[in-house]
């Protein structure tokens, strides 16, 4: 090979990325499961002082002592690189903190935000809703359809759910789980309020 091919090569090679923080994944896994140095130490059948010198970088654990650390927890070596451990800005939520979303007749509370969703990276998955259609309440006329999957169980009242050429109405206990690009539409025929709580994916609110 030439001179200029391998200086062109060495041009255009990306730029190697930083190495990966190995300690402070380690860490902040075991933080994540509540676990000591110690009790990791023993559920891996490494010693104490090894779990502390990775965490602290000081010692690069091979391949396979590192799979022995990682046999501590329900977690593949792939998953170990690519999960985030960060923890979410809010956990769990009050009644009165879920995000109301209003219609005509029929009010959505959603467990937590669209700010939150998008401040958090986008990286949830789904959506929790706590849905509440008064006598008359519809999603519309026109059916819905769009990306994802939905679920919800019928908390209180009866709710008519049409999924493409499928009609039911559904009582408390009831529950239905479709394919969210089908067709479906949502309405409240009966004379009481209808709550169901509900889960969809990915969100669309």
């Amino acid at each position: 090979m030439s001179q200029s091919s391998l200086h062109h090569r060495a041009e255009s090679s990306p730029e190697p990325g930083p190495p990966t923080d190995l300690g402070a994944r380690i860490r902040a896994l075991r933080e994540l499961y509540g676990l000591s140095q110690r009790e990791l130490a023993k559920r891996s059948g490494v010693t104490n002082g090894m779990v502390s010198l990775v965490e602290q970088n000081r010692v690069s654990p091979s391949v396979a002592s590192l799979k022995k650390l990682l046999d501590g927890f329900p977690l593949s070596m792939g998953e170990f690189f690519t999960f985030d451990f960060s923890p979410r800005s809010q956990l769990f939520y009050r009644k009165d903190e879920l995000t109301p979303i209003a219609g005509d007749r029929l009010e959505f509370r959603q467990v937590g935000s669209r700010e939150d969703r998008l401040l958090d990276g986008q990286r949830r998955k789904l959506q929790v809703l706590h849905e509440r259609y008064e006598p008359g309440g519809d999603t519309g006329e026109s059916m819905l359809a769009h990306e994802g999957e939905e679920s919800g169980v019928v908390v209180e009242g009866e709710i008519e759910v049409t999924v493409g050429g499928e009609k039911r109405v559904l009582s408390p206990g009831d529950a239905y789980y479709f394919d969210s690009r089908l067709p479906h539409r949502f309405r409240n025929t009966g004379k009481s309020v209808c709550v169901l709580v509900s889960v969809c994916t990915p969100p669309t609110f």
